[in-house]
């Protein structure tokens, strides 16, 4: 079991959660010290934890990261394309007057900032599958789960346009893989996370006036931990979700449900 992005956030529960269901798991990330680290800890409650660092851009390093852990153990059940980076400058969608923040507006998006979102949110996404793809497909098994976010599925001034666009696109990349996979058995969904108490949001999770502002879009109330991730990540890996395939689960506390006002 492959999990990109596998260091921290959304990707660390995920790896931690396949863990405490016995799975033996890599973790791929750009982050050689974070990948030390968290290996070393969760080897250290006696899980089953490999760790690779790995820059999904790069397509040559990516393949050969697949084919090491093949190699390895025989064949790979399930990947979790979830490496993914924040919206960038701006994240802090509207000034203090509550217009939104230069940074954030089209005419003054940067040529530069869109291309590294998009390089790494739908660029890396499609190398990764792609990987996936070339393994499971020859097996006739396989899970794979994309990370998404809500902002694929409504539009939100607190995230930027090229992150936004990015998701969607991974989105729909996830359900053309899906019908083209389902014959051979192989299932792609993703997860569509709301407000998380993550480090992609640049630190906005740590300033309590930004989270209380997260949270005010959720109709639940409250920005959700990474732990609450755990059980959607699970039941998409397993064989409990047999029968599902091309879908986009949102995780939002009703976030999604709401008008597009934030």
């Amino acid at each position: 079991m492959i999990v990109t992005g596998g260091a921290s956030g959304l990707g660390l529960a995920m790896a931690e959660a396949m863990c405490e269901g016995g799975a033996k798991v890599v973790l791929m990330d750009l982050d050689e010290a974070a990948l030390t680290r968290e290996v070393a800890r969760l080897s250290g409650l006696g899980q089953l934890v490999a760790g690779r660092r790995l820059d999904v851009v790069d397509r040559a390093d990516l393949d050969r990261a697949f084919d090491e852990v093949a190699a390895r153990e025989g064949r790979i059940d399930t990947v979790f394309a979830n490496a993914g980076i924040d919206p960038g400058p701006g994240f802090a969608a509207r000034d203090a007057d509550g217009q939104l923040s230069d940074a954030n507006r089209i005419e003054h998006y940067a040529d530069a900032r869109w291309a590294r979102v998009m390089r790494v949110n739908l660029d890396g996404v499609f190398y990764t599958l792609r990987a996936a793809a070339r393994h499971m497909r020859p097996q006739g098994a396989g899970s794979i789960v994309v990370t998404s976010s809500i902002s694929a599925l409504r539009p939100s001034a607190a995230l930027a346009s090229a992150y936004a666009a990015s998701k969607a696109g991974a989105a729909q990349l996830m359900r053309h893989l899906a019908l083209e996979l389902a014959a051979d058995g192989v299932r792609v969904n993703a997860v569509a996370p709301g407000p998380f108490a993550t480090n992609i949001a640049g630190g906005a999770m740590q300033d309590a006036d930004k989270r209380a502002a997260f949270a005010g879009i959720v109709p639940m109330g409250r920005v959700a931990e990474v732990e609450e991730i755990k059980g959607l990540a699970l039941f998409l890996a397993s064989s409990a979700s047999s029968f599902i395939t091309g879908q986009q689960i949102a995780i939002d506390g009703g976030a999604s449900l709401s008008a597009a006002r934030q």
